[in-house]
This record gives structure tokens, C-alpha cells and sequence, in this order.
């Protein structure tokens, strides 16, 4: 696509913005709701067009050229991907689940299940490329160095002399049998060619050769052509995928256009870095005298003016304040007199006040655990029914302001900027200079704010000496106080002890690798986890069913709740923290993989703190500690980074097996609730659990870690039958219609995405695929290497879905689940009493009248 193109696109995504931002700022929106379903309605809808948003800006960001703009629309799209985490904690904190089915609004706003996908912006890898790069050849230097230390001789064979002369002996038979085979075959040729030779071919004999040639070829050609005819109507109606072909022409000029468009991006970049530089030393070079001496004669007319409105100097404003900068914000000398001085009021207020505010609310407390008694002991009212009298009220954003702050640039700006004669699309250096003019001011003003406190000084104690001594003594007095103050504060501050002072980063690093606690990810994508949108979600949710997640469900939720924050810092800051995760699930449905794909999406470091990789590294207290710290250290210095603990359940085991208890499982469980707390807002570090019996941890203590908990089930029948057609043709496997997918996947019922990966392994081997032209592949050559595995039973799957509606959100949805059961009967009960007694007055009349 041309600039132009992604210029519409920009403008249309916009221009949707700007009509949800209306609809989302007004007030009308801060109203309470009261109805839990409208107030879910308006959090979904909001969520489905902010997604539409997102993933048009993100193609805006990765292919436009220009740098400016480039700036603008990374803080919109920045903006909008907090947006979309909030909206989606709002939603499951509503809705007591991580899982939501949207199928009603997706209809309504024309929208399909692949729109639900949250798109991973590809500037994640882009802008750290080299930074990882740098990265990938390090460690790479110090595992080979480690498989060099590791590296053990390798073991040699003795042949006994028998035994070598059996096999010179056998190969050599076999030598001499196929050159007599082949030997005698040439004799056969020569006699049979001989004897055609003899009796030479008439006329009805050629007559019959091309006859028969002809009905052959003609059968070939109509057969084929049926085939065809037959193959493209099962192709027409879905039931068979068409082939995959190499990509077209076209496509390969579309691709090549993108990576050209990305190395232009690169150039511009770099000129506008450089511009940015130059330009400001030369506005700084010609315009910062007259900066300068305009600001100087501004704040003097200023003190003139105060003077004779108000019969006194005014008081300077601090640099906390904004300095000179507050004075000119469109104010009369007499309102910024006002301000300061209602300002120094609060300040006193607030220091006399702060001593009566300690012991009131020591007395409110009391007030309100004695009303909270009262209530329980009269039978009060269920916290379903208290949001139903107060109502629903979203809470406020920390990104619509960024948001709204970037669709106003592009409004004054961009929108109706003419570029006719910007065909490159390179910077604008008009917008450099004024924007540089703007930090030459700040930075300038601040020299010249200090000269004008001085000069003030000097004026009031000419024209005011005895004030100017009173405020001397009271600021001397002050200033004590203050000192008093952070003296008493700093002691109280204890700095953590830093156990790898001596020594860098990099020795750190090379000690986790050699260790196999830094390991390298495999470099898998978040859309090669397969998976179908579940469409019976709101079916089975409005028949009270609590319907098992899809694997659509669970992939959108990895790029919520993992990829977005990890990858953006401002989303990370910003957003709502997520600082641990948990994927719970049976064998086989890619956990694993999963963990890996955030890691490659976000290109973040992987420490695998799992039980079985620690065990026997870093022995005792001292040495776990040593470790944790090391792990932080690095994992915030070279951020982002996964902290991963494979079998999490083992960590908190109720009771430890026998067999394991030399491995010490439960080693980390008292210091994991500690790693979690350090992990800070600016710290883009997650820790990632994977469990496939979490019903053998103590519940308890393992929902204090994990704050997430992500339930991953069994594949359902479309999932699975994406997955048979994805791995087959990535095997190398032809498919056509004698292989009935449809058919494996209702068979394969209960297998997961690891078990019909392995028996597609065992199938297609190199023989097999060379032979698919003579013999093609059917279904039943799938079900034996099926059968030797055990599929994942109907018992374990509920036992699953049991352990995790007792974790706390599951609990709250049970919760709030049976409160809306109670009021839909407490509700109904009256109605049908009034028709009780109508029935009870019709059964006495009709007695009357038998009567």
C-alpha cells in the first residue's frame, strides 16, 4: 500500500476514536447503573471498538514513514493498549470471570471471532533488535562454552575379528547376487527383442496398438478431469482445504514494499535525531538573548502591577509551583496574589489539622465496626443488592488522558496539513523549531526565574525592611522545622542489602546460564497456538452452565495480561499490575508453549526456577537467598523478563511424596510471596506458573502467588480440527478427500494439542510422504499411534473445573451466582401469590356454582 492508503487508515482510526471518546468522557457515562447486564454491555462494546482501533493503528505504526507523525501515533496506540488492559480488569471484576463470550455484540457491531485476537505490535521486537541480537551471540558464546566444559569422551566400539569378517562376507554375496540379477535381466531383453524382431509387426497389429493407446489416454483424461471437477466442489463447500500454493507474485512485491518501508523509516528516523540536535543549537544560538530579556521584562512588569493593585510586592512563585510560568496563564497580577496566598493558608491548615485527623478516624473506625455488627446481627443485605441500590460506576482511567491529549494533536495538527509538497515524507522542520523554541524557553526561564527571586529580594528590602526582617525570622524558623523533619524521616529508611555489590551484570548472567537457571526460549508466535472461538459460550452461560474456556479465550488472555505489559513500559506503569500468572491444565494443551511464546513476543530473558531444575544448586537458606537476589538483579537490569516455575503445584504441596522429598520441592514457598511483593511498577518482570495437578497444592498459599489464574482445557471439536489440517500440511501431508479430518476430529475426543502432535510425527515419516502420490493418506493410519496414548479423561477435566471454582474468583462468581438466584426467587414468590388467591377465589366460585 502506498503512504496515502495508511494515511486513510490513520484518519479512519481516528476518526472512530473520536466517537468513542465521546461517548466514553461525557458525563452521562459516570452515572451509576444499576443493571449489572447494561453495565457489562457498555464495558464490552467499549473493549470490541477500542480492539478495532488498536489493531488498525498498529498497522498505521509499522509501516508509516514519517517520524513526527510516528510519534503521535505511538502515543495513541500506547494509550489504547491501556485502555483495552483496564477495560478488561474492569469486565472480569463485574463479571467474576477471566472468560467473557461477546457473540451478541459481535453480530451488532459487524464484527468476526478473528477480531477478538489482540494483535501483538510488532515494534515490540523491531525497536530492541539490536539489543537482542547483542543478547542471542552472548549467550550463545557461554553455552558453547559450557557444552565445551561439559563435553565427555566419547566411548569406542571393539569389533571382534569374527564378527568383521561376517560382514565383508554378507555384503559381498549380496554384491555378487545384484550384478548376476541385473546380468540375467539384460539377457531376458536381448532374447525377447530378438524374437519381436523375427516375426515383424502387420497392419491390423498397428491398427490394435493405437487403438488401445487411445481408449487409455482417453479414460486418463476424463478420469482426471472428473477428479478435478470433483476435488474443487468439495473445495466450494468447505469440506476440503485447498492447496497451499506459493504465495503470488503480488504478495511477494507486497512483502518486499514492507521491508523497504521499514529500512526508510530507519533513515528518517536518523535524520530527525540529528535534526533535533542541530536545530535546537542554533534556535539556543539566536533566540535565547531575546528569550531572555522578554521573560525579564515580563516578570518586571509584573511586580509592577502587583505593586500597585494590591500596595506590596508579591511573594515569587517556587519552582514546586511552576515558577514564572504560573504567573502568565492568562491571570491578573491580583488573582496570582490571591492563589499564593490562599496556597500558604492551606498549607498551615493542613499541618494544625493533621493531629485532629489522627484521633478522628481512630473514632470512625470504631463507629463503623460497631454499625457493621449491628447490620450483621439484624440480617443485613447481600453485597449483590447494595450494588444494585448504589449502582455501577466505572472507575477512572489513567490513559484516556493520554488518549484524548493525542487525538486533539492530530486534530490541530495533522488532520488538515498540507503535504502535497512532502512527497518523501521526511520531518517537518517548522514543528522541530518550535517545539525546541518551547525547551530553550523552559530552560532558559529557570536561569532567569533565579536573577528575578534575587532582584525581588533586593526590592522588598529597599522598599520593606521591617516586614523583610519578620519573614527572615519566621523562614529561619520554618526552615528548622523542615530540617528536624527529614532527619526523623531518613532514619526510619533501610536500604536492602546488595549481595552482588562486587561484581557486573554480566558475570551475573553468565553464572545463571551455566547454572541452567537463564534459559533460551524457543522461538515460537503467540498465533501458532491454534485454536476456535467457543460458540456456545452464551448458550450454555444462559442456561447457567459455566462453560469451559476455548483455547481462543486463553490465547487473548496471554496477550492481555502478559505480552501488552511486558512489552510497553507506559502499560506496565499505568495499567493495573499483573505481577504473577498461573497456566493450570492438563498434559499436552501447550502451557509450555505458551510461556514460550510471550517470551518470544516480548523477546523477554526465561529464568526457570522450576523444583526439578533447582534441585541441588544453591544448597541452603543463604544460598536460595543469593540465588533470588541474583535472579532480581538481572531480570530487572536486563527487563523484560519471565520468572518461570514449571509444576508449580510442587511448591505447595499439601504433603510431599516420599520420592521427592530429597529434591525439596517446597524449597521457595515462604520466599515466592516475597519475590512477587519487590516486583515494582517499573519493573517489567512476570511470573509464570505452569501446573497439570494444581489440585495437590495447598490452595491457599498458592492463590497469595498467583493473583492469575488461567483454567486451559482439552481441545473442543473445531479447535481439533483446526489443529489436524494445520499440522498435517506443516508435516508435509497432501490432504484430499479420502482423508476425512472431520471424522479424526470427533474421534480424537478427549486427546490434546501434544498427543495428535505426536502421532502426526509418528506417521509422517520421510517414507511415508514419498509415497502419498501412489497411496494417499486416510484416516485409520492415525488412530493406532492414538490408541497407545491415554487421552485426558472426563473425570480430570471436572476435577479441574471443581479445584477452580474454589479459587477466589471462582468463588466469587459461585457467590454472586447463587445472591441472583435468591433475589430472581424472592422477586418471584410475590407475584405468583397474588395469583394463588385469584386461583383460590375461581375454585370457590365454580363450588358454589355445583352448588
Amino acid at each position: 500500500m502506498s503512504h496515502s492508503s495508511y494515511s486513510r487508515i490513520w484518519a479512519e482510526a481516528q476518526g472512530a476514536l473520536a466517537d468513542l471518546l465521546e461517548d466514553e468522557i461525557p458525563p452521562t457515562s459516570l452515572r451509576p447503573q444499576k443493571d449489572r447486564f447494561q453495565a457489562f454491555h457498555t464495558l464490552a462494546t467499549f473493549y470490541l471498538r477500542y480492539l478495532h482501533i488498536f489493531r488498525r493503528l498498529e498497522e498505521v505504526y509499522d509501516q508509516i514513514v514519517h517520524p513526527q507523525k510516528r510519534q503521535v501515533v505511538r502515543q495513541v496506540l500506547e494509550g489504547v493498549m491501556g485502555r483495552l488492559v483496564e477495560l478488561k480488569n474492569e469486565m472480569v471484576e463485574l463479571e467474576f470471570s477471566e472468560f467473557h463470550y461477546l457473540d451478541d455484540l459481535l453480530q451488532d457491531l459487524k464484527m468476526t471471532p478473528e477480531d477478538l485476537d489482540v494483535p501483538i505490535p510488532r515494534y515490540f521486537i523491531r525497536e530492541r533488535m539490536k539489543a537482542l541480537k547483542e543478547r542471542e551471540r552472548m549467550l550463545a558464546h557461554i553455552l558453547e562454552k559450557k557444552g565445551s566444559l561439559n563435553q565427555e569422551p566419547v566411548s569406542l566400539q571393539v569389533m571382534s575379528v569374527e564378527r568383521a569378517v561376517q560382514l565383508l562376507q554378507v555384503s559381498e554375496r549380496a554384491r555378487q547376487g545384484r550384478l548376476r540379477a541385473h546380468f540375467m535381466k539384460e539377457i531376458w531383453r536381448e532374447e525377447r527383442r530378438i524374437r519381436q524382431g523375427e516375426d515383424g509387426p502387420t497392419e491390423a497389429d498397428l491398427n490394435l496398438a493405437a487403438t488401445l493407446i487411445q481408449r487409455v489416454w482417453r479414460g486418463y483424461r476424463e478420469r482426471k478431469r472428473t477428479k478435478k471437477e470433483r476435488l474443487e466442489e468439495m473445495i466450494f463447500l468447505g469440506m476440503v482445504e485447498p492447496e497451499v500454493l506459493e504465495l503470488s507474485p503480488a504478495q511477494q512485491r507486497a512483502q518486499q514494499v514492507e521491508k523497504i518501508r521499514r529500512q526508510v523509516q530507519d533513515q528518517h528516523e536518523a535524520e530527525y535525531q540529528q535534526a533535533l540536535l542541530s536545530i535546537k543549537q542554533s534556535v539556543r544560538s539566536v533566540d535565547e538573548a531575546d528569550i531572555k530579556e522578554t521573560l525579564q521584562d515580563q516578570i518586571r512588569q509584573w511586580f509592577l502591577e502587583c505593586r500597585d493593585a494590591t500596595g506590596k510586592f508579591p511573594d515569587f512563585p517556587s519552582a514546586e509551583d511552576g515558577g514564572s510560568a504560573s504567573i502568565f496563564s492568562q491571570k491578573s497580577p491580583e488573582e496570582v496574589a490571591a492563589e499564593l496566598a490562599a496556597k500558604q493558608q492551606e498549607k498551615e491548615k493542613k499541618k494544625s489539622k493533621g493531629k485532629k485527623d489522627k484521633n478522628a478516624s481512630k473514632e470512625r473506625k470504631e463507629k463503623k465496626k460497631d454499625k457493621k455488627g449491628k447490620s450483621k446481627g439484624k440480617g443485613g443485605k447481600s453485597d449483590i443488592e447494595k450494588e444494585e441500590e448504589k449502582g455501577w460506576k466505572m472507575s477512572p482511567s489513567n490513559f484516556l488522558p493520554t488518549v484524548a491529549e493525542g487525538a486533539k494533536l492530530y486534530r490541530e495538527v495533522w488532520q488538515t496539513r498540507d503535504e502535497g509538497q512532502n512527497f518523501p515524507q521526511r520531518f517537518d522542520p517548522q514543528l522541530v523549531r518550535e517545539e525546541k523554541r518551547m525547551e530553550v524557553e523552559e530552560e532558559v526561564r529557570v536561569q532567569v526565574d533565579e536573577l528575578m527571586r534575587q532582584e525581588l529580594k533586593n526590592l522588598k528590602l529597599t522598599v520593606d525592611r521591617e516586614k523583610g526582617k519578620k519573614k527572615k525570622k519566621t523562614k529561619k524558623a520554618n526552615k528548622k522545622k523542615k530540617k528536624k523533619a527529614k532527619k526523623g524521616g531518613k532514619k526510619k529508611k533501610k536500604k536492602e542489602k546488595d549481595l552482588t555489590a562486587d561484581r557486573t551484570i554480566e558475570s551475573l548472567y553468565e553464572e545463571l546460564v551455566l547454572e541452567g537457571i537463564l534459559t533460551r526460549p524457543h522461538n515460537v508466535k503467540l498465533s501458532e497456538y491454534l485454536g476456535e472461538y467457543s460458540y456456545l459460550g452464551t448458550s450454555l452461560r444462559q442456561a447457567n452452565i459455566e462453560p469451559m474456556p476455548s483455547l481462543s479465550d486463553v490465547r487473548q488472555l496471554i496477550a492481555l495480561y502478559g505480552v501488552l505489559p511486558l512489552g510497553s513500559q507506559s502499560v506496565h506503569e499505568r495499567g493495573p499490575l499483573i505481577r504473577s500468572l498461573l497456566l493450570a491444565g492438563p498434559s499436552g494443551v501447550g502451557k509450555k508453549m505458551l510461556l514460550h511464546a510471550l517470551c518470544t513476543e516480548t523477546g523477554a530473558n526465561l529464568f526457570n526456577l522450576s523444583p526439578g531444575n533447582l534441585a541441588g544448586k544453591y544448597p541452603g537458606k543463604s544460598g536460595l537467598q543469593y540465588l533470588l537476589h541474583m535472579v532480581l538483579k538481572v531480570a530487572r537490569q536486563l527487563q523484560p523478563s519471565v520468572l518461570w516455575i514449571g509444576d508449580a503445584e510442587k511448591t505447595f504441596y499439601k504433603k510431599v511424596p516420599k520420592a521427592e522429598k530429597e529434591l525439596e520441592p517446597k524449597r521457595l514457598k515462604k520466599d515466592l510471596v516475597k519475590v512477587v511483593k519487590s516486583i515494582k511498577v517499573e519493573d517489567r518482570v512476570l511470573l509464570v506458573g505452569t501446573s497439570r495437578r494444581p489440585f495437590d497444592a495447598d490452595l491457599k498459599s498458592l492463590s497469595k502467588v498467583y493473583k492469575k489464574i488461567i483454567l486451559i482445557p482439552r481441545p473442543d471439536y473445531s479447535s481439533r480440527l483446526i489443529l489436524w489440517k494445520k499440522l498435517l500440511v506443516i508435516g508435509g501431508a497432501q490432504l484430499g478427500p479420502i482423508l476425512d479430518l472431520s471424522s479424526l476430529a470427533k474421534v480424537t475426543d478427549g486427546y490434546t494439542q501434544g498427543h495428535i502432535l505426536q502421532a502426526v510425527r509418528s506417521v509422517l515419516s520421510s517414507r511415508r510422504l514419498n509415497q502419498q502420490s501412489k497411496r494417499p493418506l486416510t484416516a485409520l493410519e492415525f488412530i493406532p499411534p492414538l490408541a497407545r496414548q491415554d487421552p485426558v479423561y472426563k473425570e480430570e477435566e471436572e476435577t479441574l473445573k471443581a479445584w477452580y471454582s474454589r479459587t477466589p474468583l471462582g468463588k466469587k462468581r459461585t457467590r454472586a451466582a447463587k445472591e441472583f438466584e435468591d433475589a430472581a426467587q424472592r422477586k418471584g414468590k410475590k407475584k405468583p401469590g397474588k395469583g394463588q388467591k385469584k386461583e383460590g377465589e375461581g375454585k370457590g366460585k365454580k363450588k358454589k356454582k355445583k352448588k
